[in-house]
């Protein structure tokens, strides 16, 4: 029997125990760094070392480590120190800090041993003597061996040796071997060239250091050569090889002999060599990588020459450390009740189990029970909590595993799990009300109604774990329930109320439905329900819940809090689906669904093929698209070719291709002419999309079948007869080799004179005979052909030879100075002479020693006056006139010269003033005065032009005034320019005159005021282009 203060001892501390470890309970340490092991080079510079160790927890850990399993007292050791839980040696000692180091990390919640680590160092004496070693001597032909004996060392070394003298180093063969293991040199057959003396270099992998024996002479004996005999291994690799799982195993195996001996490899058995495993150094070194347990067996090196044979085995044997495949987790479990942890692992050999609790060894006694790496503990008490270790141990490893055991004793509670204040049920459904405290050990859980002890029956069930389930809920049961839980630390009480509610029912549902893509619906989702119910209703498309927010652009949910409508905008065709409308309340839900068929163009049909092909057909096949609703009721078909623009349909057999079909004949091709071809299907609701294009195919080439068009010619120069024609298109060749056949004859004549032409893009030929007559007619026409023959000629056309040029020179050639721009030249119609006369070419030119200030202007017919614009001004020039027609121009009339005029002056009328009375405008201005090189001032040029209008009034007045009458109705734009013997000078700034300024007055291009002078000068630059 507890004594009454034992137990509130024992209440207080369950409780503090319990309200700690609520919210945190597995604090314990955990490592996240673990020792590894270290080798660290002898007479370090550093002279420091730091053996990594780091764990967390909550209070955060601290740490003891151990050295061979003595503790370190860091207390009273100036060398050692701990950082952040790493240990950190300074002024390392070989013999004081050489061995194993464990950490152990602590909390309030316990202790946990970490992996142990070596600590070792890496040296390398220097060879015990200097001086030079023994001479070996060797008859040519025998084998050798050449000792390395390395001194005293620590850590991995490496060999090679020198031959003479640094850094001829030998060169390893199928006649020389260093070995790794010994260091020694191997020459399985010494030749002449192998005397000399040999060094063995050392080298500390981990130190860097390098150390150099003394030499070792080698001289060939003089008593002759030593004779053929069979192989002797003198390297050779262990009976038995222990091998680590993922380890680099290397074997070695090297033999004397001669003739050189050839090695080889092989397993007993005849297992073949994995793929990994790799030959180095002439076979002398066998290596297999990431060594794994199917790798392990008996290995046999042979060593072969024509004198025989020899052979050396061993078996590699495969090891591992110890590897988790099964580990405890944190527990939590209270007082009295039972615990039972295992851990499992692989190794080889087969791991031993220990189990440790806060560092310390589990001994099995009493309620503590280990077995096979299993530990059990019955009637858990408060003392068992603490942080646990699995230890799996072989003789290649030790691992551990940790958790943390916590043991609770605690009073129900239910301030996590308490009831709902209100409950709701629907009418004749079933509620469950679980009764959850928090209690250790697990309390016994009671049930009131209505503070009455609850009555069980066949709908009222109280499972084991305290859980009240009521079925086929009534009216009655709406009440207020309460749940007790009790264990022997005391007790706790939730209560909540029971709310019956009616049925909710769909009102309104959802119908299956066609719609046409792009068009818009709702689908309708209504409900009546109890008010005391809240409802929320959501939509799934296709099992997935429609986002709202996301597809905005074609969802949205209409209707408030009794219709859960969906509106779909603008709908596409993956549309269509199930569309499902979820009603929740906090009692049930319910759901209704409809199909949506959306109904759209077709899919694009695929894998067009041109089955076949001839010079102007094609066969094609293709598979359908998706119907997308609407059956597909025919297709058209469309090609391409380099020279159409875009796709067009083409002609097909049949003419009407239905949705059934899926083969057509498409006609009137070109031949020779590279197609594409796609394929468009169509359904009621429209065209869909095209097909992929097919391959590009040719069609077959074959003779043409369209002539050339246009034929005509003429000109050309004397004896010449020239035709011309429109060339045939690329795309109507029909094949290779194409080219045209010119046939031509004198108009009344039967015989065709032939000529080919093989450029398809030439459009002119010259036939050139010394008898042909001037302008003599000829009936010409072209054909075409190509590689396969010889296609339609076109019809007949009349073709004139080339003409004669006039012979007759235009007399009274005359010319007149208009301008400082413009000459006027007059001459004489020709009689009637025996050349044609098509028109007329005059010549100009400044001088004869300036031939790029040629120019000429040529006239058609029988005009017989020019003027010719763009001359430079007061400049003399020459002018000759001759008659030309087809065959280039006649001989040219006598020169003549003219001046130009001089230049008109090159200023505007300045100091314009004006003033406006009524509809009268005046105007005056300062006169402008010719300087010498320009013409004299003749008059001035008034121009008026009206807004919006583009018609311009001129008004020309010798004087430096003027009187217009305007309409007071219109805007207008003046300008002033000075005329003279030269042309017109430069006009002045345009003037605005605004309807509004009737009664103002102005000079130059102002108007009314400042403010309108950007307007003027815009208006003026828009409007006046002079």
């Amino acid at each position: 029997m507890m004594l009454p203060w034992k137990q509130i001892v024992l209440l207080s501390i369950t409780g503090c125990l319990a309200a700690c470890t609520e919210d945190a309970i597995f604090q314990g340490p955990r490592f996240r760094t673990e020792p590894s092991d270290l080798v660290l080079p002898f007479n370090s510079p550093s002279q420091q070392a730091t053996v990594m160790c780091e764990a967390e927890g909550s209070p955060p850990p601290q740490y003891r480590w151990s050295l061979n399993g003595t503790p370190i007292d860091l207390g009273n050791d100036y060398r050692r120190r701990v950082s952040g839980g790493s240990l950190i040696i300074s002024n390392l000692d070989k013999d004081q800090d050489t061995g194993t180091y464990q950490c152990k990390a602590f909390n309030a919640w316990g202790s946990i041993l970490s992996r142990k680590a070596t600590v070792q160092f890496a040296y390398l004496d220097n060879f015990r003597t200097q001086t030079v070693r023994s001479t070996v001597n060797v008859r040519e032909g025998q084998g050798v061996v050449l000792l390395c004996g390395p001194p005293a060392h620590s850590g991995e070394l490496t060999f090679a040796w020198i031959f003479n003298q640094y850094p001829h180093f030998v060169q390893q063969d199928s006649r020389r071997f260093i070995s790794q293991e010994t260091g020694s040199l191997y020459i399985a057959k010494v030749d002449p060239s192998d005397v000399g003396n040999y060094t063995c270099a050392v080298n500390n992998s981990v130190t860097k250091e390098k150390v150099l024996s003394s030499p070792t002479p080698l001289v060939l004996r003089s008593d002759g050569v030593m004779g053929e005999y069979e192989p002797k291994i003198e390297v050779n690799f262990p009976d038995s090889v222990p091998a680590a799982k993922e380890s680099l195993v290397k074997l070695e195996c090297f033999a004397l002999g001669n003739p050189v001996p050839e090695i080889s490899w092989r397993r007993t058995g005849g297992v073949p060599f994995p793929s990994k495993v790799k030959m180095k150094n002439s076979n002398a070194v066998l290596e297999i990588p990431h060594f794994q347990q199917e790798d392990a067996g008996t290995y046999e090196c042979v060593a072969e020459n024509r004198r025989g044979k020899n052979a050396a085995r061993g078996r590699i044997s495969f090891h591992a450390k110890p590897h988790w495949f099964q580990t405890m987790a944190d527990t939590v479990l209270s007082i009295q009740q039972n615990l039972f942890w295992e851990c499992k692992a692989n190794g080889k050999p087969k791991p031993s189990y220990s189990w440790l609790k806060n560092g310390e060894q589990v001994m099995p006694e009493g309620r503590i029970q280990i077995e096979n790496g299993a530990l059990s503990i019955t009637a858990l008490n408060l003392s068992d909590s603490g942080m646990y270790q699995c230890v799996a141990e072989n003789k290649h490893g030790i691992i551990y595993s940790s958790a943390q055991l916590t043991v609770l004793a605690s009073a129900p509670s239910f301030s996590k799990n308490p009831l709902k204040a209100v409950l709701k049920a629907v009418f004749g459904s079933e509620v469950t009300l679980e009764c959850k405290p928090q209690a250790s050990p697990p309390a016994i859980s009671l049930w009131k109604k209505d503070n009455e002890p609850l009555q069980r029956n066949e709908r009222i069930i109280l499972l084991p774990n305290g859980t009240l389930k009521i079925t086929n809920v009534t009216r009655g049961d709406a009440a207020s329930y309460t749940c007790i839980a009790k264990n022997q630390f005391g007790s706790a009480s939730t209560t909540g109320r029971l709310l019956v509610t009616e049925p909710t029912k769909i009102t309104v549902r959802p119908t299956n439905m066609e719609i046409i893509v792009g068009e818009s619906i709702v689908l309708p989702c209504q409900i009546a329900s109890d008010p005391a119910l809240d409802v929320s209703f959501s939509w799934a498309f296709n099992g997935q819940l429609i986002d709202f927010q996301q597809d905005a652009d074609h969802f949205e949910r209409v209707g408030g809090t009794i219709s859960g409508d969906l509106m779909i905008r603008n709908i596409q065709l993956n549309h269509g689906g199930k569309y499902v409308c979820v009603i929740d309340t906090e009692v049930e839900s319910l759901s209704a669904s409809a199909i949506l068929v959306v109904k759209g163009p077709p899919g694009p049909p695929d894998k067009v093929t041109v089955e076949e092909i001839t010079d102007s057909t094609a066969q094609l096949s293709w598979t359908p698209g998706r119907d997308n609703g609407s059956p597909i009721t025919g297709y058209i078909i469309q090609g391409r070719t380099p020279f159409t623009v875009g796709w067009q349909a083409v002609e097909t057999v049949p003419e009407v291709v239905n949705g059934n079909t899926l083969t057509a004949t498409v006609v009137g091709l070109n031949a020779w002419v590279e197609y594409e071809f796609r394929v468009v299907a169509r359904n009621a609701v429209g065209l869909g999309k095209p097909s992929p294009a097919s391959a590009k195919t040719r069609t077959e080439d074959t003779i043409p079948d369209t002539a050339p068009t246009d034929i005509g010619g003429g000109g050309g120069t004397k004896s010449e007869l020239v035709i011309t024609w429109e060339p045939v298109s690329e795309e109507v060749q029909n094949g290779e080799g194409f080219g045209y056949i010119i046939a031509l004859r004198p108009v009344g004549t039967i015989t065709w004179t032939r000529a080919v032409i093989s450029t398809p893009g030439v459009a002119r030929y010259v036939f050139h005979n010394d008898t042909i007559p001037p302008f003599s007619p000829f009936d010409v026409k072209v054909g075409a052909f190509n590689n396969r023959g010889e296609g339609p000629f076109s019809s007949i056309a009349t073709v004139f030879s080339a003409e004669d040029v006039p012979s007759v020179t235009p007399k009274t050639v005359r010319a007149r100075s208009v301008s400082a721009t413009q000459i006027e030249v007059i001459w004489e119609s020709l009689p009637a002479i025996p050349e044609r006369v098509l028109g007329y070419e005059v010549m100009y030119w400044e001088d004869d020693t300036k031939p790029d200030t040629v120019g000429k202007v040529r006239i058609s017919g029988n005009d017989t006056v020019v003027n010719i614009t763009g001359m430079n001004a007061n400049t003399v020039y020459y002018l000759a006139v001759s008659a030309c027609n087809t065959a280039g121009p006649g001989p040219q009339s006598v020169p003549i010269n003219i001046t130009t005029k001089k230049p008109p002056p090159n200023r505007a009328p300045l100091n314009i003033q004006w003033s406006m009375i009524g509809s009268t405008l005046s105007m005056h201005w300062d006169p402008v005065v010719a300087m010498e090189t320009e013409s004299k001032v003749t008059g001035y040029l008034v121009l008026l032009k009206r807004h919006r209008y583009n018609d311009i009034n001129t008004l020309v007045t010798n004087k430096t005034s003027v009187e217009l009458s305007l309409s007071s109705n219109e805007n207008y734009l003046i300008q002033i320019k000075t005329t003279s013997e030269g042309g017109e000078g430069v006009g002045s700034e345009p003037i605005h005159i605004h309807k509004l300024s009737m009664g103002a007055r102005g000079s130059g291009a102002y108007c009314l005021n400042p403010l309108n002078l950007a307007a003027v000068l815009i208006s003026a630059v828009a409007c006046f282009i002079w």
